[in-house]
């Protein structure tokens, strides 16, 4: 139990940043489209409510112009009276206090009914992001280890970030945002048709010129926002391959080789970064140009419909402030309809990792075996990562409790491999592996591997205490079992020295302690889980000779009285196993104990004799 999660989630290529900001587009936009309206499907009486109020929200802003053109007529009337002496002219402020009191009811109201409507949309977004987050959750724990083998872990943490982030924001904001614009175009215009048909006509012809310059500024910066996010990703990427590596650059005096190529990175990013938010800034200046020309032809001809009486003068106002309630929703609409773009293929990310194909369903009726001896069993066992590329041919072997196999030969001959199907990370393509009998694919996993320690030559260690680090091979163990699985260990004494002993934090990065101090650990959580059976890859090549002593002490300590599983890099450090199967390209092709072995004078003598003569000397 002690080692199962063997992949450090800090890992992989080019980090997690790879995949904020997308700009991609969507392989099937409807279909992905379809499947996120399910999702929002349960929802659908907040959505309703939603629009309701989007729509009152819009509605209510509309009309304010209209009366506050009202108002004005009603000015420009009693001033126009005043001066022409007419008897009993003037501004009637009563009327104009009724207006004042009318607009501020109305656009309170609307403010109410928007606030109303955006605290239910992020209610409903953040649902939707909860559930996707916790969907995903579920899935990860269901998919085999082949596509965490195959895919990126900066791939899969920016499909449970990154994409379901912007799903949840573009839902957020672009939700009430597209049906307030729609209500606001449509009552807009309604509104404008019902003061001139003359005025809305000469104001629409204005709509190609701008509506043709958005979608062209639109097209352009979109392909400069794309280039700039893969720029941003290799930035990123660079800089924590870098950071990772600071030792080894310093010490190979790679500095300005670094420094020259992220200089062309950062250019790179320079050069789509300006461009693309230059492109997308003159969108506003270029709108307001468009704008204001309109706003000098309504003037001019809503001043000659004036002076024939065709419209008010207040109806002039009124207009110019619905030119520009117009022509505010259609840029947003252009760039909803992008952002709608990256959230649909974001939300594709997202449902194609869900869709994964999943672990081989468990046995219904599953064995549970109260006492397990360790005996194990291959049979035939036949595998291949890829169906056509089998590395696994005709295993077989029979391991008896309590005794320590070793598990040697050249690098790809198959060893590793043999330890991921013995624990079902894998499912066999033929034959069977037995534990005491019983074919393993009829226990549960979690059943199986709680049978399981392992301790892997890449240690895994949390950001916590020690003590926390520890009792991970058994949460309900107590500080006194702790410690004595320590004391076995042969970690208890260097903890001791450590400043808060047990209670000393593990940084994040695991680099406040030696590699030998983290090794011993691990040792130290595989006998605390208690195991039946032990995997261990031997791990003391990298550690000076004192603690490969203190680690190879611990891991007898750990193997007394367990079937043990050692894949051997040091074959000096195996003459005492009971079973040693030597591996050559996926099959066993010798086996034996050390002296059977060394008598035969076959692979397994040419390996080990290999490991002591002299190099040559070139």
């Amino acid at each position: 139990m002690s080692e199962r999660k063997i992949q450090d989630h800090r890992r992989g290529p080019k980090g997690p940043m790879r995949g904020m900001g997308r700009f991609d587009k969507p392989k099937n936009f409807r279909e992905t489209f379809r499947k996120l309206l399910n999702y929002l499907r349960p929802y659908r009486i907040k959505l309703i409510v939603v629009i309701v109020f989007a729509i009152g929200s819009a509605a209510f802003s509309i009309v304010g112009p209209k009366i506050l053109g009202k108002g004005t007529t009603k000015i420009f009337e009693g001033l126009v009276g005043k001066v022409s002496g007419i008897p009993g002219s003037g501004i009637d402020f009563q009327y104009i206090g009724n207006i004042i009191s009318i607009l501020i009811g109305l656009y309170l109201i609307s403010a109410l009914f928007s606030y109303i409507q955006g605290f239910i949309v992020t209610g409903v977004a953040q649902r939707i992001s909860y559930n996707l987050r916790k969907e995903i959750s579920k899935k990860i724990n269901r998919l085999p280890l082949k596509y965490f083998d195959t895919n990126t872990h900066g791939d899969v943490l920016s499909r449970v970030t990154n994409d379901v982030d912007t799903v949840s924001q573009t839902l957020n904001q672009s939700m009430s945002q597209i049906i307030t614009s729609a209500t606001t175009l449509i009552g807009v215009l309604i509104m404008m048709i019902s003061i001139s048909i003359r005025m809305t006509i000469a104001a629409l012809l204005i709509l190609p010129i701008s509506m043709f310059l958005v979608l062209s500024i639109v097209k352009r910066s979109q392909k400069y926002f794309k280039v700039q996010q893969e720029s941003l990703g290799r930035v990123n990427g660079h800089i924590e391959e870098v950071y990772g590596g600071h030792n080894i650059m310093k010490a190979f005096n790679a500095e300005e080789t670094e420094i020259e190529e992220f200089r062309g990175i950062n250019g790179d990013l320079y050069n789509s970064a300006w461009k693309a938010q230059f492109l997308s800034g003159m969108m506003h200046p270029i709108m307001m140009f468009i704008g204001n020309l309109g706003y000098v032809v309504v003037s001019i001809l809503g001043g000659w419909l004036a002076i024939r009486g065709a419209i008010e003068v207040g109806d002039i106002l009124s207009f110019i402030q619905y030119i520009r309630s117009f022509t505010q929703p259609i840029a947003q609409v252009a760039q909803i309809s992008n952002v709608l773009q990256s959230t649909v293929a974001a939300a594709e990310r997202v449902f194609e990792f869900l869709e994964e194909d999943e672990e081989i369903e468990e046995s219904e009726t599953p064995v549970k075996l109260k006492n397990i001896e360790g005996r194990v069993k291959f049979e035939n066992v036949i595998f291949g990562y890829d169906e056509d590329k089998i590395i696994i041919k005709n295993f077989s072997a029979n391991i008896e409790p309590g005794q320590k196999v070793a598990i040697v030969g050249p690098t790809g001959a198959g060893k590793t491999t043999i330890v991921k199907l013995l624990m079902r990370f894998y499912e066999l393509n033929e034959g069977r592996i037995l534990v005491d009998g019983q074919d393993i694919k009829d226990f549960t996993r979690e059943d199986l591997r709680n049978n399981f320690g392992m301790v892997l030559q890449d240690t895994w260690l949390f950001s916590g205490t020690i003590m926390e680090n520890i009792r991970y091979g058994r949460l309900d163990a107590t500080d006194d079992e702790v410690i004595n699985a320590a004391k076995l260990a042969y970690a208890h004494r260097f903890i001791q020295t450590l400043p808060n002993g047990y209670n000393m934090v593990i940084n994040e990065e695991a680099d406040n302690i030696s590699q030998g101090q983290k090794q011993l650990l691990t040792i130290a959580r595989a006998i605390l889980s208690d195991p039946k059976i032990l995997i261990l890859d031997e791990a003391t090549s990298s550690v000076d000779t004192r603690t490969e002593i203190l680690i190879q002490k611990a891991m007898e300590n750990l193997m007394k009285g367990r079937t043990s599983f050692v894949i051997a890099h040091r074959l000096s450090t195996i003459r005492d196993a009971d079973l040693i199967l030597v591996m050559r390209d996926g099959d066993i092709i010798e086996q034996g104990n050390h002296k059977e072995l060394l008598d035969k004078n076959g692979f397994y003598a040419e390996l080990y004799n290999s490991q002591f003569e002299e190099p040559e000397a070139s």
